[in-house]
């Protein structure tokens, strides 16, 4: 960090303003100065601080990411120390380090049966990347050239690649980059609250979205369909778990099919749920398992892809007929990431987290109900452990949706902000979502909801 008086104050924030591309940003507004930016210094459990010393409960862990919460030392330690003993090695043609070992192996350990390699990246977005050509590279060692599309879900969310952002359902990472880009394809998302046939049941509306899957296939030609990918809850797309019956029928489609299954953990793997994946959560027996953000609390980033035991022997033909595989990144199993990995799962074990995700969450989700569960422009309050999402709506008897120009979800966001909770306005929607660390507590999830509560009542005169 530079150490000058021109770095305190008012200049960072200009320097901010002046020469950092942030993500997902209104550019123009920012460089004018319309637009907050807040400059985080530091974090402890479930809150953050910002340069101005103001405390902000963190009810979105960063971007679904903190799960064992801020400021744990022992994993801020296993870096250092890593980074004393090997700052950096490839994992090229068979080199390894220590933790990128281990960490392999713990990973295996708590997946679902059947799973037998990972393979390390960097984020969730490289991660599905290579879910992508392997799922290429596998369908060509069989001798399947034409089965190569790939079938993901509107409101989606899987990446900002080229690629991946094209698996992505959401307008929003599409527009102006011309995409999606084909092979890919999506069909219906299993949103229940907005099912266009509304005297449909949970049961019905999930067999109705197998059924448009079946007919997609069945159009495109079941011999060029490759896979199909999935959040077990749709996570950006406005958290939103899955109706009743749905994962049972759609992977009733794709074994039908020999259609393979991608289940996307980025945001429900290691705890999230209450379950250590939301496979085991939904009884979803993938080939490919995409994880990320939970697998080092965001401590360092790191992404994965645990690869079935059926999936790896057909790559293993593959090497043998056709040489080494030709994939993979500059840091893949960074050392120093492997290793806040290995104390991140020792941590997610020590404090029992995922008790205490599917103990809070329920609390949560039962005092979010129970709280704005009767508003008049609350349409729904959903969410399964620690994932919970308040919908809000023009009339919810007509089912009715404000305009986007009105900004409701932004604003009661940042409403709640002034009360000292941070939850997201979702995209697509008035949607404020909330994904806390999995260390809250009942009483941190009581300020939560009292600040959900005001928020929305302070906007709703306005409205």
């Amino acid at each position: 960090m530079l150490d000058t008086p021109a770095s305190s104050g008012n200049e960072l924030s200009a320097w901010d303003r002046d020469h950092f591309f942030h993500p997902s940003t209104h550019m123009a507004q920012h460089a004018r100065g319309e637009t907050p930016n807040r400059i985080i210094t530091g974090g402890e459990g479930v809150y953050i601080v910002d340069r101005e010393g103001r405390r902000s409960l963190d009810a979105f862990g960063g971007l679904y990411c903190v799960n064992v919460g801020y400021g744990r030392k022992s994993i801020t330690d296993a870096i250092a120390e890593q980074a004393s003993k090997l700052s950096y090695y490839h994992a090229y043609a068979g080199h390894g380090s220590e933790p990128s070992i281990e960490l392999a192996k713990m990973v295996i350990d708590r997946a679902p049966a059947g799973m037998s390699r990972v393979f390390f990246g960097l984020s969730g977005s490289d991660a599905n990347e290579t879910n992508i050509k392997l799922v290429w590279y596998f369908n060509n060692v069989l001798g399947r050239p034409q089965k190569k599309k790939i079938i993901s879900r509107w409101r989606g969310y899987h990446g900002s690649g080229v690629m991946t952002g094209s698996l992505t359902g959401l307008a929003g990472f599409h527009n102006l980059f011309d995409l999606p880009r084909a092979p890919i394809l999506h069909t219906e998302a299993p949103y229940y609250f907005r099912r266009a046939d509304r005297s449909l049941s949970e049961e019905a509306f999930s067999q109705f979205c197998a059924d448009r899957l079946e007919e997609m296939i069945q159009v495109e030609g079941p011999e060029t369909i490759a896979a199909f990918i999935g959040e077990p809850v749709l996570g950006t797309g406005g958290i939103v778990p899955p109706p009743a019956g749905y994962w049972e029928k759609i992977q009733t489609v794709l074994r039908k099919h020999d259609i393979l299954l991608i289940a996307d953990e980025v945001v429900t793997g290691f705890g999230r749920l209450g379950s250590m994946f939301g496979s085991l959560h939904y009884g979803i027996e993938p080939d490919l398992i995409t994880i990320a953000k939970g697998l080092t609390s965001a401590y360092a980033p790191l992404s994965g892809v645990i690869v079935s035991e059926a999936f790896w022997r057909v790559l293993e033909r593959g090497s043998d007929e056709f040489g080494p595989i030709g994939h993979g990144w500059t840091y893949s199993s960074h050392p120093l990431c492997t290793a806040a990995g290995v104390a991140n799962l020792e941590l997610v074990d020590e404090l029992d987290l995922i008790t205490n995700a599917r103990e809070v969450g329920a609390y949560l989700n039962a005092a979010l109900k129970y709280a704005l569960g009767g508003h008049r422009f609350v349409g729904d309050v959903r969410g399964e452990g620690l994932l919970a999402a308040v919908e809000l709506v023009r009339d919810k008897d007509e089912r009715t949706f404000f305009e986007t120009s009105e900004k409701v979800g932004p604003r009661v966001a940042a409403a709640m902000l002034e009360r000292g909770v941070i939850a997201r306005a979702m995209p697509q929607g008035d949607i404020i979502g909330f994904a806390p660390p999995l260390c809250l507590t009942r009483q941190e999830a009581d300020i939560v909801v009292d600040a959900t509560r005001k928020a929305v009542e302070a906007v709703s005169t306005g409205l």
